[in-house]
């Protein structure tokens, strides 16, 4: 045990220094030249002659080197000088601590809205001891905050004017992103609540409470004080998700906060103000883990510190098996209708057309067809998204021999949303589809892996293994014939359920403009260039939004009904013959 700590905490050390080494190497890691960049920002008209690429270049330092600029930025980082932008001169600290100050005070209003939400959700399984508010908070969690922060531009912005849709002037601007923000994550937590809480109210304790005259409130409240500490550290991962949502929420309602800073620097080549803002970002989710797991700690007490408190075996969130197929035909249905229509001719004359039988979703800006670019997109991020999950299947599988370096690296991992990774991505090769994958799979691993190390502990702790060793089988026997394919099969299907997710991953990014780029019908990019003309033509941002929340329904009622068979057959085959 004292070995495997070791290896995480070394792990996670060398994982950090990799993370900082990459953001401090940004303007050499780009594979553009930084002093044309700096020369652009600066002055559009100048011709760029070597004279004056030379200048800037000494005048930033940018001649002595990748090592002398890396040590130089790690200097002045610990002196608390984050550089000067090379857009617009200006000192990079104050506007990373603006912007930080902006996205913290959004959080903090999102945070508040998913605890209430979560409670709300949670709130029939403490009256009734179960309920199917599972099913509909994890059907909100699967909601990604891009897409609400359209719709909820779309109705409450545009159609009915409730509140404005963008800027940061006064507490009603913080309304519409927060519920963006809010919504899924507190979909996220009433679901963990939901599905864990009715285990817990099933207990002995319970039971003698209730007999011995406890009220319902005492014995509701201690039913959460038992179920708060193994799902703590939930609360830093909703408060990550939180940071990279963020980016998206404060793009769509043109929010100054550091996400939108960081995006805008990364588009423009500001790398001295994308370093700053993707160090705040990751310092931000850092402290929040570091934070969860104190809580933690201090909710277990001394007593339970070392040995943990685990949770009875989770309810299944019961899906009739309509459902999922009801919405497999809805959207293979959309796709194939799609596929028979060309996704890229161009009808002026038919510009941000309503839909009609000839274009049954309508057009966009350019007269394309709705349909076709909604049919030909599924390709490019469902595709994608299958060869992303393979690569998180194989790199987990790697790892769960690993539990040590598999534990080190998710914490740093798991403190970095896709967003943030793919802006640093972007930076360095450009935004694309590739990028996006790439952004993805680097932080997609972490549950497979937990999942692989267990199973693989299991596994080798079995007595048939024993058995083996015994007999005189080899290691890669044992290995290739009875750990790899019990480990396997189990995380495979784990990894196809998160396939969904991964999908909706991909498109944050498309939406954002760091995957995939025009004229590809990729889900994510269609959103992002419906928002010019949303108010003139909704269905153009409705079709793929449509989509996409069919893929999370999809997702969650698929994966519920599934645990629910796997539960199924579990119990049949542990129940006595004659039960």
């Amino acid at each position: 045990m004292k070995l495997r700590t070791r290896a995480a905490g070394a792990t996670r050390a060398l994982c950090l220094l990799a993370v900082l080494t990459t953001v401090g190497l940004l303007p050499w890691l780009s594979g553009r030249d930084p002093a044309l960049t700096v020369l652009r920002a600066r002055s559009a008209e100048q011709e760029p002659t070597e004279q004056a690429l030379d200048a800037i270049r000494q005048d930033l330092g940018l001649d002595a080197g990748p090592l002398s600029l890396l040590g130089s930025w790690a200097f002045d980082l610990l002196h608390a000088d984050l550089g000067t932008s090379w857009v617009s001169g200006t000192d990079v600290l104050p506007s990373v601590v603006s912007g930080l100050q902006v996205s913290l005070a959004l959080m903090g209003a999102a945070f508040a809205v998913a605890v209430l939400l979560a409670c709300a959700l949670v709130a029939p399984v403490l009256v009734r001891g179960r309920g199917s508010s599972g099913a509909w908070a994890a059907m909100l969690a699967a909601v990604p905050e891009f897409l609400l922060a359209t719709v909820a531009l779309l109705v409450c912005g545009v159609w009915l004017g409730w509140l404005p849709t963008s800027g940061w002037q006064g507490p009603q601007y913080m309304v519409l992103p927060a519920l963006a923000l809010g919504v899924p994550a507190g979909g996220l937590l009433g679901r963990l609540f939901a599905d864990a809480l009715p285990a817990v109210l099933d207990e002995r304790w319970v039971e003698l409470w209730r007999g011995a005259g406890v009220g319902r409130g005492s014995v509701s409240a201690a039913a959460l004080k038992r179920v708060l500490p193994p799902l703590v550290p939930q609360f830093g991962m909703v408060a990550v998700g939180l940071t990279g949502g963020a980016v998206a929420v404060e793009t769509v309602f043109a929010v100054p906060g550091i996400g939108r800073t960081a995006l805008g620097a990364a588009k423009s080549q500001d790398l001295p103000l994308l370093q700053g803002a993707v160090l705040a970002l990751l310092l931000l989710g850092l402290v929040t883990g570091a934070i969860a797991a104190l809580v933690r700690r201090r909710l277990l007490g001394p007593a339970l510190r070392d040995a943990g408190l685990s949770l009875p075996p989770v309810r299944p969130v019961r899906a009739h098996p309509a459902i999922p197929a009801a919405l497999a035909v809805l959207l293979a249905t959309a796709i194939g209708w799609g596929l028979l229509r060309d996704p890229y001719v161009l009808d002026p004359a038919a510009r941000l057309a309503a839909p009609s039988w000839s274009h049954p979703l309508g057009t966009d800006g350019l007269g394309r067809d709705v349909l076709a670019r909604l049919g030909h997109g599924a390709a490019p991020t469902v595709g994608t998204a299958a060869a992303v999950c393979l690569l998180s299947l194989l790199l987990a599988l790697a790892l769960g021999f690993l539990p040590g370096v598999a534990a080190g690296a998710a914490d740093i991992a798991n403190a970095l949303p896709p967003v943030i990774v793919g802006i640093l991505v972007a930076a360095v090769s450009g935004p694309g589809t590739g990028g996006a994958a790439l952004a993805v799979a680097l932080i997609s691993w972490p549950p497979l892996a937990a999942h692989a190390a267990a199973l693989v502990q299991e596994v080798r702790a079995s007595s048939f293994l024993t058995a083996q060793r015994a007999i005189g089988a080899t290691p890669l026997w044992i290995l290739t014939r009875h750990v790899l394919p019990s480990v396997a099969a189990p995380v495979a299907r784990h990894a196809l359920l998160r396939l969904p997710g991964i999908a909706l991953a991909l498109a944050s990014l498309g939406f954002l403009g760091l995957g995939a780029q025009p004229p590809a019908p990729e889900w994510g990019l269609l959103l992002d260039e419906s928002r010019a003309y949303v108010e003139r033509a909704p269905w153009a941002a409705l079709a793929p939004a449509v989509a996409l929340a069919v893929l999370a329904g999809l997702a969650v009622s698929g994966a519920a009904y599934a645990q629910g068979r796997r539960v199924t057959r579990d119990t049949r085959k542990a129940a006595p013959v004659g039960v």
